[in-house]
């Protein structure tokens, strides 16, 4: 398990990723980390999540986690309370979005559109749309085309099992489209393209600017390259032992895989011993 020598101090915020991060392979939250959030509360912690999850995907942390602080959902492209009132929305401006869809087919890749309350597919049969539906707890809504919905579109999934292709695609709307978007894979799989201000970066300014916590005493929880962006605005970082090689690298530890609870350990050996209660 590598470390840094050397802690930056205070700790009164956490914002966590969730897949990969906080729940197993399996989609689950273990006992561990689900006691791991309630330490963090009896001493004062902030603990905030934020995913590339849609908000219904999201409600299934609520209750165990005994979630109170506002959830960012599509990577910061809609915040919502946790009875899923959206109180912020940022969609991918319309006349930008044909032409990231276009852009990810040019790739080869399949390509899925969320609002912030649907998810549509032209392909119910695309590769993982079978499995995202488990994940997200709802069915996709399969439509012929995607032209009615380019209005209010929060977030464009480039999806394919060729990581080398999404990653040139990932390339490719980062050069067209320049700071019209964001796009990041928030998976090898996965190419998230959201607001240009829904990013998990943008998360951690708004968590601090909101809550009154200054930046370098909020820690970040994350395993994908998508988590690097608010790893770069906090503290401190952590990254999960199953995040690739270039994302270990740029957070200040590394724990344990979700598998093994890495999130609980890295809570209780980098988090509690310099827990400071937030000043909201």
């Amino acid at each position: 398990m590598a470390t840094t020598p050397q802690h930056p101090g205070p700790i009164a915020a956490v914002l966590a990723d969730v897949d990969g991060t906080l729940v197993t392979k399996q989609k689950v939250l273990t006992p561990r980390t689900i006691d791991a959030v309630g330490r963090l509360a009896e001493r004062g912690v902030l603990f905030a999540v934020t995913s590339g999850r849609p908000p219904r995907g999201m409600r299934m942390l609520v209750e165990p986690l005994g979630m109170h602080m506002p959830m960012a959902a599509f990577n910061g492209g809609v915040i919502m309370l946790p009875d899923m009132t959206v109180f912020d929305e940022r969609d991918i401006p319309a006349d930008v979005a044909p032409g990231v869809i276009e852009t990810c087919r040019a790739y080869g890749l399949y390509v899925w559109i969320y609002t912030a309350t649907e998810w549509y597919v032209t392909d119910p049969n695309a590769p993982h749309a079978e499995r995202e539906t488990r994940t997200c707890r709802f069915p996709p809504v399969v439509v012929p085309d995607y032209d009615p919905y380019l209005e209010k579109v929060v977030k464009i999934v480039g999806v394919s099992d060729d990581y080398d292709l999404v990653a040139q695609a990932e390339l490719a709307v980062q050069k067209q489209f320049d700071t019209r978007v964001s796009a990041a894979r928030s998976q090898p799989h996965y190419l998230d393209v959201t607001h240009p201000t829904a990013n998990k970066g943008v998360v951690v300014d708004r968590l601090s600017h909101r809550f009154g916590v200054p930046r370098e005493q909020i820690a970040t929880f994350g395993d994908q390259a998508n988590d690097v962006l608010m790893f770069r605005r906090s503290g401190i970082s952590v990254a999960m032992g199953n995040a690739a090689e270039p994302v270990r690298r740029q957070a200040t530890y590394v724990t344990g895989s979700n598998e093994q609870d890495g999130f609980a350990d890295a809570v209780e050996r980098y988090i509690l011993p310099y827990a400071t209660a937030a000043p909201a």
